[in-house]
């Protein structure tokens, strides 16, 4: 069945590899900064091992100790609970 995003948004995956090196080394320091737990960090990869689909626009997936926010295939930043987002919510 497609959802009714698919229909409104244009859905790609989220790259896991071949990550631009800036972004992989913000994405670094913000887990060290924010200091995302390794929990956090295993259902964010419990989530990818579903290869989830999400817009070509901005987005975010709420955990329940951090918000992934993400651009089109890439993981952009990592929020604290708290933290204004933007974008379209990832169920």
């Amino acid at each position: 069945m497609t959802s009714t995003l698919e229909h409104q948004i244009a859905l790609r995956h989220i790259r896991r590899q071949n990550l631009p090196p800036t972004l992989l080394h913000h994405l670094l320091d913000r887990i060290q900064s924010r200091r995302i737990s390794t929990e956090q960090l295993g259902l964010l990869a419990d989530w990818l091992d579903t290869q989830p689909k999400v817009p070509t626009s901005k987005w975010f997936k709420r955990f329940p100790g951090m918000t992934v926010c993400g651009e089109g295939e890439l993981v952009k930043t990592f929020l604290l609970p708290g933290q204004a987002v933007e974008g379209h919510e990832i169920a």
